[in-house]
């Protein structure tokens, strides 16, 4: 796992110096006079002014020495520390069973983590290293992206494209509850937990969906998991079709490559792409910047603000156009998250792309993981993300153009339990607030091939692109209403630089909420790894990393 600079800043926390306390300075006592028999001056005697060099010996407050307030501010908490050693005692001597000071203190760092934000974890060793299986694409196991709940229970952000969860009938939303009859509790999210497997094995899973009253038993084969990203197609001759299932280290150059090849099938030319980016979790930052910057001669992608300027990055595109201006249609919904927002945002802020599906899943949090000597890892959320406009999609998730429903909604029992009443960011426990959460339970999974014929139906409207206009020239994009379709987004990029931000960026290691199933959703940064593709314009920032695990 690469350490970014960002990695290194802030493993500098984690360091013996890092504890070390300065003690307060200690005045010396008064002077005795070494003659008793010397008058003391009357109290009300002149006194001769204040010198230079008493000014100095004069104490400064701490709230008028910005030096001091920051060495404060730097301090371990002593105090805090002694009540957690103390209690630490209690626990490892008079609790009914012994207990390994080894999990005593793994449970202190994992509480400690627990109250930020459901992003931001501990990960022993064996759930690190499944993490980090998400850049490579392969490991063993159904293949499906989940998030961990409170009780245990997984809540399946998307099956993987041609996984045996997919072809099992596992659907984005889907709650499991019990694996092989047994009811999953929070000790099942340690490790690799109970999806991951030999291949040639399987699993009964019991899933609560929207609109059944009992849960459903699906059985599902293991394999070993072979993820192919990026996959295209044409719909109509001049109209192509790219779906992309997650963003792999090598993502951004398969779309280019695919994009190639739909070209020349059309004779040279495409007169409209539809991009689907249904159910995509998210994975490496770099690789939807990179996309990004495929379809963009100019303008701004994305730009990452934290409370350290390591964390705070801007990206702007460079001059060319692989499909030279043709419209763009991206398909999206509630499975939707994290660098697939990133996408779909810089496209419609930059006025390249309409965005058609469901409101998306809202993560707009980076995540940075930080090795720790034992081969575990921290991760920990160090930015948030905001897209040309300048908006946080963070606990809001993005609103399309025009709203889809998924086939058969309009004929569903509306007094049905809704399983899925907490799959967006907004509802997680913990999350960061964002600035236009709103409350609702988000948009909605769209599965099938329904959407991609409304995608391509929209995509023969007229439509005129006029990418880089200055967001300070155009009205802010409106949400549509449910099931209509509302006015283009007009917020277009901002003024447009002609390469990204040369600050530098944290980096991204895997980071998708809950370890990994099988794989986390997001991917280390690979901004400045050697093995990224070489056409990425700039480092980008950490991996935004999908909402949770892959299994």
């Amino acid at each position: 796992m690469r350490v970014s600079s960002l990695t290194l800043a802030l493993s500098l926390l984690l360091s013996p110096a890092a504890f070390a306390q300065t003690p307060p300075p200690v005045e010396a006592p008064a002077e005795i006079p070494s003659d008793a028999s010397e008058p003391t001056p009357p109290a009300n005697a002149p006194t001769d002014p204040p010198s230079a060099a008493d000014d100095a010996e004069i104490p400064v407050a701490a709230s008028d020495d910005p030096g001091a307030m920051e060495q404060a501010s730097n301090r371990v908490p002593l105090q805090e520390i002694r009540r957690y050693v103390g209690v630490f005692n209690a626990v490892r001597e008079a609790y009914v069973e012994p207990v390994e000071d080894r999990k005593l203190m793994s449970s202190a760092i994992r509480g400690l983590l627990l109250d930020l934000d459901p992003h931001s974890v501990y990960m022993e060793k064996d759930t690190a290293t499944a993490f980090d299986e998400g850049t490579e694409g392969a490991y063993d196991g159904i293949g499906v992206e989940v998030m961990y709940l409170g009780d245990g229970s997984m809540r399946v952000i998307a099956p993987i494209d041609g996984t045996p969860a997919e072809k099992a009938g596992i659907r984005a939303g889907d709650v499991i509850v019990s694996v092989d009859g047994r009811t999953l509790t929070p000790s099942d999210n340690n490790g690799a937990g109970p999806l991951r497997g030999a291949p040639g094995t399987s699993v009964m899973l019991g899933v609560l969906r929207d609109g059944e009253t009992a849960p459903l038993e699906i059985r599902v084969d293991r394999e070993t998991i072979r993820v192919v990203s990026v996959r295209g197609r044409m719909l109509e001759p001049g109209y192509g079709y790219i779906r992309l299932s997650q963003f792999q280290m090598d993502t951004a150059a398969d779309f280019s490559r695919i994009v190639g090849e739909l070209k020349q099938q059309a004779g040279g030319s495409l007169r409209g792409l539809v991009i689907d980016l249904r159910s995509n979790p998210g994975g490496l930052l770099t690789s939807a910047v990179q996309i990004a910057d495929d379809l963009l001669d100019s303008g701004k992608i994305v730009s990452t603000r934290g409370r350290i300027p390591i964390s705070d990055a801007e990206f702007s595109a460079t001059p060319g156009d692989l499909l030279d201006g043709a419209p763009v249609i991206a398909l999206v919904d509630v499975g939707s998250a994290s660098a697939s927002e990133v996408l779909a945002g810089a496209l419609r802020d930059n006025n390249r792309a309409r965005v058609i599906g469901s409101r998306t899943f809202g993560k707009g949090s980076v995540q940075t993981v930080l090795p720790l000597d034992n081969g575990d890892s921290v991760k920990l959320t160090t930015a948030r993300y905001y897209t040309p406009s300048g908006r946080s999609i963070q606990a809001r998730g993005i609103d399309p153009d025009t709203t889809l429903r998924p086939e058969g909604a309009e004929s569903a029992d509306p007094n049905a339990p809704r399983a899925a009443t907490v799959y967006t960011e907004a509802n997680l426990p913990g999350h960061l607030q964002g600035d236009e959460e709103d409350g609702s339970t988000g948009g909605e999974a769209l599965p099938g091939d329904g959407p991609i014929n409304a995608a391509l139906a929209e995509l023969k409207k007229p439509w005129v692109p006029t990418a880089q206009v200055h967001a300070e020239d155009a009205p802010p994009a409106v949400a549509p209403a449910q099931a209509t379709e509302a006015a283009p987004a007009t917020a277009p990029a901002p003024a447009t630089q002609p390469a990204p931000s040369t600050e530098p960026a944290p980096e991204t290691e895997p980071t998708v909420d809950p370890a990994p199933e099988a794989e986390p959703a997001s991917p280390p940064d690979t901004s400045t790894d050697p093995d990224a593709p070489a056409t990425e314009p700039a480092a980008a920032p950490e991996a935004v990393e999908p909402p949770s695990p892959t299994r």
